[in-house]
């Protein structure tokens, strides 16, 4: 940021993202509330065929929580949502969208007004739409697996010596023994 940064808002982008053939659906909202994300549900319900399922994908997000979003959910019971965990956004594939459109879209760009703003990314959506193509995970799942069980065993150290920090204090001489016992896990 530079002294003459000047922040003029923020703006919502509510999308989805059809794992069978990768188009998005997106909105543009000035605020994050339930009554927006309740209009966003409206219009991708309205978009799917009638007779399909849609399971939506989202964060721990108060608003998608709220009991009038629940309300709303069971009035339209062919919409699921599934919360995804902490710090695993990457499940989600819509956020794959999100990332190149900030990187190809927004990084760099200068934006005088929401209108100008709110154009650019309509834009990108229209062009991604245009373009296409199905959702594929390339992942291998044992590669995955592997991965979780790595920074799971990480986490549960970590929790050990903070845990043993707690524990024991500097001053004490059972603290120099307990922290030489200490291991490095190598990811």
């Amino acid at each position: 940021m530079t002294y003459d940064y000047i922040r003029h808002g923020t703006m919502t982008l509510f999308a989805a993202l059809n794992a069978l053939d990768g188009r998005v659906i997106g909105r543009n909202m000035q605020r994050h509330r339930r009554q927006e994300f309740i209009r966003f549900l409206n219009q991708v319900e309205a978009a799917v065929p009638a007779g399909k399922m849609v399971h939506a994908m989202v964060d721990n997000y108060a608003t998608h929580k709220h009991p009038k979003v629940r309300a709303w959910l069971v009035r339209h019971p062919r919409v699921t949502l599934h919360f995804t965990s902490t710090s695993a956004s990457w499940l989600n594939a819509v956020e794959g969208f999100f990332s190149a459109l900030t990187r190809r879209r927004l990084k760099r760009g200068v934006f005088c007004s929401f209108v100008d703003l709110r154009a650019a990314i309509n834009r990108y959506v229209g062009k991604h739409n245009a373009y296409s193509k199905r959702c594929t995970w390339t992942a291998d799942p044992k590669r995955v697996l592997a991965a979780i069980a790595r920074r799971k065993c990480l986490l549960e150290s970590l929790h050990e010596m903070r845990r043993r920090r707690q524990a024991f204090s500097p001053n004490n001489r059972r603290f120099r023994v307990c922290h030489q016992d200490t291991h490095r896990l190598e990811l």
